[in-house]
């Protein structure tokens, strides 16, 4: 009982506390994978490549032709990327804030076909068309594990790199997020004249692929948790039978550790609010959650590491933005004892390249927030049907969804979050006739706006027959050939790979969450909250 009037605390919180909110907005776009060789005469088995280029491919079949604004084979052709800014500047370009914009510029090519001076090419590239198309914000950048030469191997010192990308994002930084970008290639930017904070992070030198700081692989089953939060005391062995805490070649790679734990600190203390910005997020992707090998992108020591800072300082952390994983999806972190106490969003790419889980369409995400304390308040997904536009010659990016709306959410919070996800185990009956809508939006738009946030809002739930995971499932891969036989279905198994991967960020809580029997159950009472005391907020706190 005492952990559901902690729920309900929280949510009226926020509900209170978003009566005196001045709204504003952000965009958050990752995952471009520019390809400067993308080509509609190039072959799309082989990146969408001339044949002179000498891109490998899978081989056998016919040539299919590219097309102009991509290929789900294929990384982004420019006319796709700039594309993505237009919509960004003609939907809603002038009334925002920032932008954050979390890594991956480089295409899904190998180090061969790379160098130094080409990455840092295609960077100033992107850099230049944000920086002209939105003349008046500043942009917030990260980087993404392909922004470096050779791919993944972010150094943990200073580097000339670090020094090159920071000279050229210098327009948006101050000069003490250079100095940090310098060392690291993280920063913190403090929003003057409010209590808000962000902190943009260099998640790259924590990844499994990083053998500059880690040789180890990024999932594993663990069993010992004793001593700091972080560390194995049994030391177990990585591939190459090295003692894992000896292969480590640094502790703390470019000193991010202890300067993010002191930014956190002192927001702490100065009761500021934080936003934790970055390219590879902790935990499973939910697409290879059901593989032989999931695939966990941090180091089992370092996930822990991470979700221990989150958990301690969970009170000035009101959001974490991730990419890299290409899929629109959701994380929520919970305390000892088992409370919903933060959350991640994970934004889908812009490029429709074809990852081991899947294809997707470009999506580009807005956010609704409270520019004092930076709460998230809402956010619009658009995309862009990819076969339409080739189809057409046009890029028409829609909504896909907003997130209130779509799941009947009365909140952005931890705790809805939570109570969304525990619907994804529910079974609803029938489901196929139920399509998802997007929001109405207003004929009219001011000041270069769309006003769609801010038109009320409908009310969907599991109590009303619609299955609110099939919503998720088909957003997951930005509407990716929704209604055709190449969309798929997701089993009980699927499910549970998802409801984990989302629920259960520490490895070895997703091992045991996987570990348990499948099963789609009916809804009932939750081990937090009830389904019909969620559905009560849902309905009744709007109104109050």
């Amino acid at each position: 009982m005492g952990r559901l009037k902690g729920v309900i605390f929280l949510i009226l919180q926020l509900l209170f506390a978003s009566a005196w909110a001045k709204i504003g907005y952000f965009w958050h776009i990752t995952d471009i994978h520019y390809d400067v060789n993308y080509t509609v005469n190039g072959d799309s088995r082989r990146m969408c490549w001339r044949p002179e280029h000498g891109m490998g491919g899978n081989g056998g079949g016919s040539r299919r032709p590219a097309g102009r604004f991509g290929d789900y084979s294929c990384d982004s052709p420019w006319r796709l990327v700039e594309s993505a800014a237009r919509a960004m500047k003609s939907l809603h370009g002038d009334n925002i804030e920032f932008v954050l914009w979390t890594g991956d510029s480089i295409a899904h090519v190998n180090d061969d076909y790379l160098s130094t001076e080409k990455v840092l090419m295609v960077m100033q590239n992107l850099t230049d068309l944000l920086r002209h198309t939105f003349s008046s914000q500043f942009v917030f950048p990260v980087l993404g594990n392909h922004d470096f030469y050779p791919q993944n191997q972010f150094p943990p010192r200073r580097h000339p790199t670090y020094k090159r990308v920071a000279d050229m994002w210098r327009h948006w930084l101050p000069t003490e997020a250079i100095d940090s970008f310098e060392k690291g290639g993280y920063y913190t930017i403090e929003q003057k004249g409010r209590r808000f904070r962000l902190v943009a992070l260099n998640t790259n030198l924590y990844y499994r692929a990083n053998r500059q700081t880690s040789r180890g692989r990024g999932f594993r089953r663990v069993t010992a948790k004793k001593g700091r939060p972080w560390e194995e005391t049994a030391g177990p062995e990585s591939d190459d039978g090295t003692p894992e805490d000896e292969e480590e070649q640094e502790d703390d790679p470019a000193g991010q550790w202890r300067w993010l734990e002191g930014v956190l600190e002192k927001s702490m203390r100065n009761r500021e609010t934080v936003y934790l910005v970055g390219h590879v997020p902790p935990g499973v992707e939910e697409r290879s959650a059901n593989a032989k090998e999931p695939l966990g992108s941090f180091k089992d020591r370092v996930n822990r590491r991470y979700l221990h800072l989150v958990r301690k300082y969970s009170h000035a952390i009101v959001g974490q933005f991730f990419g890299h994983h290409h899929s629109d999806s959701f994380r929520v972190i919970y305390n000892e004892n088992g409370l919903p106490i933060s959350w991640m969003f994970i934004a889908p790419s812009v490029t429709p390249w074809r990852t081991p889980g899947g294809a997707n369409n470009p999506g580009i995400r807005l956010y609704k927030f409270d520019t004092n304390t930076g709460q998230v308040m809402d956010y619009v997904q658009y995309y862009l049907d990819l076969e339409a536009a080739n189809s057409l010659d046009s890029a028409e990016w829609k909504v896909e969804y907003n997130l209130t709306s779509f799941y009947g959410l009365p909140n952005v919070s931890a705790a809805s979050l939570h109570e969304l996800a525990e619907t994804f185990l529910m079974a609803n009956g029938p489901t196929t006739n139920v399509e998802p809508q997007p929001p109405p939006q207003e004929e009219t738009k001011k000041s270069g706006t769309t006003e769609s946030l801010d038109v009320p809002l409908p009310i969907v739930s599991p109590m009303l027959g619609v299955d609110l995971f099939e919503r998720y499932y088909r957003a997951n891969s930005v509407s990716y050939k929704q209604g055709s036989g190449m969309w798929g279905t997701c089993s009980a198994t699927c499910r549970r790979g998802h409801y984990c991967s989302i629920t259960q960020v520490d490895y070895s809580d997703f091992q045991d969450c996987m570990d348990t029997q499948v099963a789609v159950i009916q809804p009932s009472i939750g081990n937090n909250l009830s389904c019909k005391t969620f559905m009560f907020l849902v309905l009744i706190l709007p109104l109050m």
